[in-house]
């Protein structure tokens, strides 16, 4: 049978998907001499790197070895946002009573369809990071091959050598499953293979309570699925703030996803055509789980094996990535790296943002002058249930950390007249502002749109503009995003202490 992403039969959209990230016919060009950049790997940070270097007037040759447009497009941003959005519709219809429409409370949609849908929307999407548009219209060599370091200034991939003034190893990560006797034997799904399913699982086990698992738990819950959430910690997106956590985790929780928190699995086994996880939890009980499915939320390695990085002195770590310095070199001055197989930050906006500095210091950059540093950059993010989580810069355990006093000013979503109309009044708007100034230093938004909204703050930190200026930013009323301004309210009240409210008293009644 042929396959999609992972295991599942491909249709009519697969077929345009993979023509246009890994097209059957495709050739490799033969080298033109020594390229300015070779560049391993084409997912973002790849694809990025590549683009820019070229329309710059680089010589570029891009490697990959499996599919252009790596996790974010294949497997991961794209399908995982397509799979929401048909969750959040299906929810949005069961929940519509309230709004005076009539619709059956036990109608968890079409699954089909929805997957139907997530395949097509990957489809059109995958134009933009196909083999021929980077060929034709950024002028770039595409190889498609295992790429590996061959010595100083040479990449070899299948049976051609590309030789480069500089590289870039963008070979992002892959998920990996955590060590747990039977896992391997009994089978699961991960990011790879779950959006290739066809028919909705009825009973699903998902292990870890990070983002990619508290988004794929919700949107399983919603299209029907009986959901149990699997975690070691004591709750969910342990990364996260802990008052914007504990929204998220109310509503999986009112929406009827399981949460078995501070547990332990011992092993998977099969039981008939059923699989059984055995559990350790946090009062110290046993239980047995018996799902279909099991899905797996957590846990990433960084793709560093076959590249013949000891050949080139490149040195990495098998669970960590490629080692890299604040500029993205790595211990080969003519090599760097950038995405998830070297930084912390592993996001397809990270990446990009990553690419543009990757190029300034590979190609532009005389020596340390002209060089820019990862660390300059001001970075969000945004885990995507409903509601969103949005937060940049420093949270509260970052500020304790770095011994910085702040102030925090917090509003509540149920304040806001456009989240009360909406019926969308789980969240909260959480500011930090370095105490005794407006200067801010991190956000958390638990909103509907929170990924939209973050930008307001974001621009703030990286342009220095304080938390009291947002008091004199008109917002379209009604709109969730005046909970910001809100927040700016209660920080400018401060500012109005007894000796100036007496102040004002008095230039009042001189003039009465």
């Amino acid at each position: 049978m042929a396959e999609g992403s992972g295991s599942g039969p491909i249709d009519a959209a697969d077929r345009i998907w993979l023509a246009n990230v890994q097209p059957a016919e495709w050739r490799n060009p033969e080298p033109r001499g020594r390229y300015d950049l070779v560049v391993v790997g084409a997912g973002t940070g790849g694809l990025i790197t590549s683009l820019i270097a070229s329309s710059l007037g680089a010589r570029v040759a891009l490697v990959e070895r499996h599919r252009m447009g790596g996790d974010c497009l294949n497997v991961g941003c794209v399908p995982s946002k397509a799979l929401i959005a048909g969750a959040r519709r299906i929810h949005a219809a069961r929940e519509s009573a309230a709004l005076g429409v009539a619709i059956d409370p036990g109608d968890h949609g079409d699954f089909a369809r929805v997957m139907q849908r997530l395949r097509g929307v990957r489809a059109r999407i995958s134009h933009e990071d196909s083999a021929q548009r980077y060929a034709s219209e950024f002028g770039i060599d595409v190889h498609f091959g295992a790429a590996r370091f061959a010595g100083a200034g040479r990449i070899e991939v299948e049976g051609r050598t590309l030789e480069y003034a500089k590289a870039v190893i963008a070979t992002g990560a892959r998920a990996t499953a955590p060590p747990i006797p039977g896992l391997a034997e009994v089978g699961h799904l991960d990011n790879e293979n779950v959006f290739d399913l066809v028919e909705r699982p009825g009973r699903l086990a998902v292990i870890g309570a990070g983002p990619i698992g508290c988004e794929l738990a919700q949107s399983f819950r919603r299209l029907g699925s009986e959901v149990v959430l699997l975690e070691q910690q004591g709750r969910v997106l342990g990364r996260e703030d802990a008052d914007a956590a504990a929204v998220i985790q109310r509503v999986l929780e009112r929406e009827g996803v399981e949460l078995v928190l501070g547990c332990g699995i011992e092993r998977v086994h099969r039981r008939g055509g059923e699989k059984a996880l055995e559990l350790t939890t946090a009062g110290g009980g046993r239980r047995t789980l018996v799902v279909d499915a099991i899905l797996i939320g957590a846990g990433r390695a960084p793709n560093v094996e076959g590249l013949g990085l000891e050949t080139v002195g490149v040195d990495f770590d098998r669970r960590l990535g490629v080692t890299v310095d604040d500029t993205l070199q790595t211990t080969n001055p003519r090599i760097f790296a950038v995405g998830d197989v070297c930084m912390a930050w592993k996001f397809t906006h990270a990446a990009d943002a990553a690419a543009k500095i990757v190029v300034q210091n590979a190609l532009f950059s005389l020596g340390p002058l002209g060089r820019k540093k990862l660390s300059a950059l001001v970075m969000p993010w945004c885990t995507y249930t409903a509601p969103e989580l949005a937060h940049v810069g420093l949270s509260e355990r970052d500020a304790e950390t770095a011994k910085l006093a702040i102030d925090t000013y917090r509003v509540a979503l149920a304040e806001n007249n456009r989240a009360v109309a909406d019926g969308e009044e789980d969240g909260l708007v959480k500011v930090h502002v370095r105490r005794g100034s407006d200067r801010i230093v991190g956000a958390t938004i638990v909103a509907a749109h929170a990924g939209e909204l973050i930008t307001q703050f974001t621009l703030a930190i990286q342009h220095g503009i304080g938390l009291g200026a947002f008091t004199n930013v008109i917002h379209p009323y009604p709109t969730q995003g005046e909970a910001i301004k809100r927040a700016a309210g209660a920080y400018t009240r401060t500012r109005l202490t007894p000796g100036v409210k007496r102040l004002f008293e008095r230039w009042l009644a001189l003039r009465r």
